[in-house]
């Protein structure tokens, strides 16, 4: 058996607009806890971080970014009894690593094996509908990062 590799991606993916922009967010259906989040997923064995949350961004969504940026945020959380078995024994943690993606379009095409709906968001309500802390965290630094950008020194 080929066991998963404890690394993730948070991608929040993010249409930018006069108004500061609109996140996208995806609803995860009730089997898998029935929250809100970005588009997340493992990186693969010998898969570099930006090329799989370009994947997991388009898998998830049917999105291709016009830029993705990795942001300087990343983090661990503990390993979930529900997922023991993908993992090798003994892994106890996920490391996650957050990419920021600069979308276009509108209206992701969603894949109802993980997800029943999604939002675009302004930033302070999308803060508002996320469930984890880590979570809420990348999306705190994904905001400075795009004002950052927009507003240089």
């Amino acid at each position: 058996m080929t066991y998963r590799r404890p690394t993730q991606v948070l991608v929040y993916a993010v249409r930018q607009s006069e108004d500061g922009g609109r996140y996208l967010l995806l609803h995860r259906i009730p089997a898998r806890g029935a929250f809100w989040q970005g588009v997340t997923g493992g990186a693969e064995w010998g898969e570099e971080l930006p090329d799989a949350a370009l994947r997991e961004l388009f898998e998830e969504t049917g999105l291709r970014p016009v830029e993705l940026r990795r942001i300087d945020c990343s983090y661990v959380f503990a390993m979930q009894d529900e997922w023991q078995g993908w993992y090798a024994p003994g892994t106890e943690e996920i490391e996650e690593h957050v990419f920021l993606a600069i979308i276009s379009v509108e209206e992701p095409v969603i894949s109802s094996e993980e997800h029943d709906d999604w939002r675009l968001c302004a930033y302070e309500e999308a803060l508002a509908q996320l469930k984890w802390t880590e979570n809420i965290k990348a999306l705190r630094c994904c905001q400075h990062a795009l004002e950052s950008a927009s507003h240089p020194v």
